[in-house]
């Protein structure tokens, strides 16, 4: 599973390769999520990457085990995807096989190329279920003949782009079974030469940086749903940039109260360097909440 940092720290960051002046609009209409799941007895984590394109949606699946070795990717063209369901058969190297199945001839998309509803998407070894997602659960079970896995797939991380003047705006889960809160990214960099970045949870304002000229990268704990989520922000390209550029801002679910009682102060800037290029590692997905990366990018 690549284009992830998977590396955190306890203070301030600084986020490599945040310019994205090389990412294209083309990129930009792109929502990356990644699961953890059971496959043949062993964890593995299931990458899908939901893209817009002139010739409709596509569809990426890559499937990399424990050790971060490849097992099998499928790529689903958009061309394809205007047939609106259908099943691809995927050997793996061990002479074993995955079916992938999808309906999305019902499916609600909204501004982003994910799916919201009427839809399925399912990824079935064993006559199991490793992966499911979407509401037409039952229309799934009835294609593929397959039950759902005893262990439920963990949706860990999410990437996705979102664009406006000085609003920017997501839903988020952090974590499972938990609320759907809508999260609001606020920073007027035009109108005003003091300018502060703001984050409201479903309208509540939790989080306010001021001087943001000498704070464009750091670090902050909120609460959601009674537990801690960390709050990292690299919004240089916005105020310094000499190309147009997405400030980025991350969002670390903890899985231990203990971290909001050890945060250091947001006004403690760190250098800890995001890598682009790692993965995560299995070992790590037992000690991370959930993580959302937003590239947030600013239209004049």
């Amino acid at each position: 599973m690549r284009d992830f940092p998977s590396c955190f720290g306890e203070n301030a960051v600084h986020i490599a390769d945040s310019s994205s002046s090389n990412v294209s609009k083309t990129a930009q209409n792109v929502v990356t999520c990644v699961y953890q799941c059971r496959l043949r007895g062993t964890s593995c984590l299931i990458t899908l990457i939901w893209s817009k394109h002139l010739m409709g949606q596509g569809l990426s699946v890559g499937i990399d085990d424990s050790s971060n070795r490849s097992l099998c990717k499928v790529e689903i063209k958009p061309w394809l995807f205007s047939k609106k369901k259908g099943s691809k058969s995927i050997e793996l190297d061990d002479s074993s096989s995955i079916d992938v199945y999808w309906d999305l001839s019902a499916a609600k998309f909204g501004s982003a190329p994910e799916p919201l509803e009427g839809f399925y998407f399912t990824i079935v070894s064993n006559k199991q279920m490793v992966l499911l997602l979407g509401d037409l659960r039952k229309e799934a079970i009835k294609k593929t003949n397959a039950i759902p896995a005893s262990s439920n797939a963990t949706f860990v991380a999410k990437k996705e782009h979102v664009f406006g003047k000085r609003a920017f705006y997501t839903k988020a889960q952090f974590c499972e079974g938990g609320q759907i809160h809508d999260l609001m990214i606020e920073c007027d960099t035009i109108n005003t030469n003091d300018p502060c970045l703001i984050l409201r949870v479903d309208t509540k304002n939790v989080m306010q940086v001021k001087r943001l000229r000498w704070k464009f990268r750091g670090n902050h704990t909120i609460l959601v749903d009674g537990l801690p989520v960390d709050v990292y922000w690299d919004v240089y390209n916005w105020l310094f940039g000499t190309n147009p550029g997405s400030a980025v801002i991350m969002f670390k679910a903890s899985l231990s109260a203990e971290k909001l009682w050890t945060t250091q102060p947001v006004s403690d800037l760190g250098a800890l360097n995001w890598s682009h290029s790692q993965r995560f590692r299995d070992p790590q997905l037992h000690h991370l909440g959930f993580s959302l990366f937003l590239y947030a990018w600013k239209q004049e």
